[in-house]
């Protein structure tokens, strides 16, 4: 798996209702070793990014996501994070704990990465829409402003200008 810098050839806008996909669903378990389905956002527009505490450019999302989690959570919104590293909870709890990471955060595998068509580079990650469909991929770092302008569309809240 390697990690990506700014791409602009995968940067999905937000995909016409009809194209869209239903995203797998998983179990893995939190850091309190509680155990989370995708199936547990159902009715909410999820982010849901898959990254590892060694990749330059996940480190600059991750701030972005902790922002967007506080300011559209209480609109039918949540982050949920997929952990890549190797070394599991032993990396991953410290590193979310320091960068005061305010969603769940679970630990994926090769198997959960395979879900979703073989996650290769991170960051990668996925806007599913209220209904549980993929609406949009990002690989590699796109802009904040591409990320909230893509939450907002599937909020239904109008775009910032």
């Amino acid at each position: 798996m390697s990690c990506s810098g700014t791409s602009t050839a995968d940067a999905a806008s937000v995909r016409p209702k009809k194209e869209r996909k239903v995203a797998p669903s998983f179990k893995l378990k939190d850091a309190d070793g509680k155990i989370v389905q995708l199936s547990d956002y159902k009715g909410k527009t999820v982010l849901l990014n898959y990254w590892a505490t060694w990749c330059g450019p996940c480190k600059v999302e991750i701030p972005w996501f902790v922002e967007f989690e506080q300011k559209f959570k209480d609109k039918g919104f949540a982050v949920l994070g997929v952990a890549m590293d190797e070394e599991g909870w032993e990396v991953v709890k410290p590193y979310i704990t320091d960068k005061k990471v305010n969603y769940r955060v679970v630990v994926g595998d090769d198997s959960t990465a395979q879900l979703y068509g073989g996650v290769d580079s991170l960051p990668t990650t996925f806007l599913i829409d209220r209904e549980g469909k993929i609406a949009g991929v990002h690989v590699g770092l796109v802009s904040k402003s591409e990320y909230e302008k893509d939450i907002l569309a599937l909020l239904g809240a109008p775009a910032a200008q």
